[in-house]
């Protein structure tokens, strides 16, 4: 089965929620940046940019749409995950900007899906969670 990613799953800082831990566990799952409940989990209740008050007021989908791109947050966040992760958010953020949310999609998909049987690999575990292959 290939996992086909949401529009959804893509947060305003260019995070694809599908391919993190919080969203892959079977426990205790993360709904992903986008989606409102209740019951946030605490990282993304205190997520510094997604509750930025440039996003909030000005309604905007995405950080690159700010005149602030890229933010010290956000460069901070991305540094953190090109040297644990080998994935930038900043780079996530320019490629949707120049080709579009579908196209990244694509990509996404062909990246994050496991050759060995079509699940997803997880960003921060750096490996499939429905067979265990390596990335």
């Amino acid at each position: 089965m290939i996992y086909s990613f949401k529009t959804l799953l893509i947060a305003p800082c260019g995070m694809n929620c599908s391919i993190c831990t919080g969203y892959l566990r079977r426990r205790n799952k993360c709904p992903g940046c986008r989606l409102n409940f209740a019951e946030k989990p605490v990282t993304r209740a205190n997520c510094k940019i997604k509750n930025c008050p440039n996003f909030s007021v000005d309604k905007k989908k995405f950080c690159f749409q700010c005149k602030e791109f890229p933010c010290e947050r956000l460069i901070h966040l991305d540094k953190r995950y090109k040297t644990k992760y080998q994935m930038s958010m900043i780079d996530n953020l320019e490629y949707i900007k120049k080709f579009g949310i579908k196209k990244f999609m694509l990509n996404e998909n062909i990246r994050w899906t496991c050759s060995n049987c079509g699940g997803t690999i997880c960003v921060h575990k750096g490996y499939c969670y429905s067979c265990g292959k390596l990335r």
